[in-house]
């Protein structure tokens, strides 16, 4: 049996429903469905859990993270952690699956064997269309580089912690995953006799800093050279110091509704570089922080005292404050409860986190 799982945040419902009716339709029903939502906005999610009432045997997991960077490795581990079949399949909420895919997937499952399925996409004109899986022409067909939807023998993948946490926004954790998994002995095979999943098209809304969710404009160059080290570190087992797929607990983030203690720095390099140290001192309180550039006497002030050779701030760009805090989180404090936000017009970076 197996169990697949489906990370979602604020996709179009036209796009959620596609998906999961192509899945209500299948030949085969031995399977158990994960829906994890990690951080839609509630307008969005009233919807969804509405449309889920049509779909009563998905299992639905609320992650109420609404203001965190996109991470979808610890919304999979999340599933993955509850997950007691023999084996364990990733997909993409914005799929069209065949009839048959989990048939197909049932008799390709074998132990040590891992299998990933060859994409076929959709133009924008053809995603908006209602036809049976088989009558969406292609525009194109996904390379073996292509990694999104990846079935998997559910003990190999727990006892290499899942999907490694570090990786947030997009890119490489599913080509991470794959490295990791041959590294431990297991076989990585590439399914191109048929397309079974037909990816929808849709707008990149995360991937920019016009997004109001938090974005690291560097994040994905990052996470690209990371999985590299991993590759030629050998690495297989990761996670090692956290607790990987965590759940959200709703109690916890129901703490960021009262604040303890309010800091506001200006964008200065000294600033700033203390308040990244001195986070490791707060615990079992909620933090407000902001972070705003200098007034325009302040800086006048400070250009004067650099022209003149005089002691002066040196000052981070709030592109690069807005970057360094987010890496912050990451890599020490991505399972506390936080929301972030960067007001690029009023030039302003606020964190809101529950150290716990």
């Amino acid at each position: 049996m197996i169990t697949l799982v489906l990370t979602n945040r604020n996709r179009d419902l036209r796009i959620v429903e596609k998906c999961l009716q192509s899945l209500h339709e299948q030949t085969c029903v031995d399977f158990e469905l994960f829906l994890v939502d990690y951080g839609s906005n509630k307008g969005y999610k009233s919807q969804l859990e509405t449309l889920l009432k049509l779909y009563p045997k998905i299992q639905y997991i609320d992650c109420p993270v609404e203001g965190q960077l996109w991470h979808k490795c610890r919304a999979i581990n999340i599933a993955l952690q509850q997950t007691n079949t023999p084996y364990f399949l990733v997909g993409d909420i914005d799929l069209i699956f065949a009839p048959t895919f989990i048939e197909n997937a049932i008799r390709l499952a074998k132990p040590n064997e891992v299998h990933y399925f060859q994409y076929g996409f959709l133009s924008q004109e053809e995603s908006l269309a209602n036809k049976n899986f088989g009558s969406y022409e292609l525009a194109f067909r996904g390379s073996e580089e292509v990694t999104g939807t990846t079935l998997f023998p559910t003990t190999a993948l727990k006892v290499l912690h899942g999907y490694d946490e570090f990786y947030h926004g997009w890119g490489a954790e599913d080509t991470d995953v794959h490295i990791r998994m041959k590294n431990a002995g297991n076989a990585i095979f590439f399914y191109d006799k048929a397309v079974l999943v037909k990816h929808q098209w849709h707008p990149k809304v995360y991937r920019s800093k016009f997004s109001k969710h938090p974005f690291h404009s560097k994040l994905e160059r990052i996470n690209h050279s990371y999985m590299l080290l991993s590759y030629r570190a050998q690495r297989t087992i990761v996670n090692q110091n956290i607790d990987w797929g965590s759940p959200t607990l709703k109690e916890d983030y129901e703490k960021l509704t009262s604040i303890y203690r309010y800091i506001h720095i200006k964008c200065t390099l000294i600033e700033v570089n203390a308040l990244l140290a001195q986070m490791a001192n707060f615990n079992n309180e909620v933090i407000l922080i902001e972070i705003t550039p200098l007034s325009l006497s302040d800086k006048v002030k400070n250009i004067l005292k650099h022209l003149f050779g005089r002691k002066h701030q040196l000052l981070y760009n709030m592109e690069v404050v807005n970057n360094l805090l987010l890496e912050a989180i990451i890599k020490q404090f991505r399972n506390n409860p936080y929301s972030h936000t960067f007001n690029r017009s009023q030039k302003s970076i606020q964190l809101k986190m529950y150290f716990k």
